[in-house]
């Protein structure tokens, strides 16, 4: 059967296609699919040894079977969304400059006592390495549906939480917003541990990929806190760091 494959960020680059069509054997696995992608396309297979796949817009691993029809995706490690009206734009990915004002009337009502937001924007500095601009790439889709799971997770553990993340993509110069997320909770702590646990939820399961283009060169930046697993649970540990 044949799969049609979409593919992100450095992986699109490495062979100037993000859509590719791959011929594999009836209720074919996802390690299948690489083994058949790799054959076609040799220089992918560094990069896919540290790629998830997607199927239907949910993380997959390789032993999953693909179905005819299945939507089937391979994503480098994210970096870490058009507006969804039946989200009721909380969660939004766009090409327009970012107002925090329009993310933080996603989550102000009257029993909150406290709205954290959290503002990020283009730097001029990289280990050393002087940035001209960013390129902000998205699978918008999984994206949003994403972002929606990283609220859920959060009202879980803080059941008063609202949430609302905005993220911009395309080409951002310095000082820019590239994401702005708001959590309002009743009292100060929650709302500080509520959108760090956000932010850092953000970067390791929501598919948004960084090109960070410098003076001398330029690099897709994705996942940096050792092997990329978005099907993981984000852990104390990493809130402490």
């Amino acid at each position: 059967m044949k799969i049609k494959v979409l593919l992100f960020a450095g992986l699109a680059e490495a062979i100037q296609k993000s859509q590719v069509e791959i011929d594999i054997p009836q209720q074919g696995s996802v390690k299948d699919l690489k083994e058949h992608l790799v054959k076609e396309y040799p220089e992918l297979k560094p990069l896919l040894t540290t790629s998830f796949a997607s199927i239907n817009q949910e993380y997959s691993d390789d032993e999953r079977s693909i179905e005819e029809g299945d939507e089937v995706a391979f994503l480098p490690p994210v970096s870490g969304g058009s507006h969804d009206d039946h989200e009721h734009k909380k969660f939004v990915i766009t090409k327009d400059p970012l107002r925090c004002e329009d993310v933080i009337q996603q989550v102000i009502h009257p029993g909150a006592g406290a709205v954290l937001t959290f503002i990020g924007t283009v730097r001029e500095f990289t280990h050393g390495k002087k940035t001209v601009y960013l390129e902000y790439e998205s699978y918008e889709p999984m994206a949003i549906k994403t972002m929606g799971q990283i609220e859920r997770e959060i009202i879980e553990k803080w059941p008063d939480a609202r949430v609302a993340i905005h993220h911009r993509i395309g080409s951002l110069d310095l000082e820019e917003i590239s994401v702005i997320i708001a959590v309002a909770t009743p009292h100060r702590d929650e709302s500080f541990k509520a959108g760090r646990y956000a932010i850092e939820r953000l970067k390791q399961i929501v598919p948004i990929w960084k090109k960070e283009i410098w003076e001398d060169g330029s690099e897709w930046k994705g996942h940096q806190l050792g092997p990329w697993n978005p099907t993981e649970k984000l852990d104390d540990e990493h809130l402490d760091d």
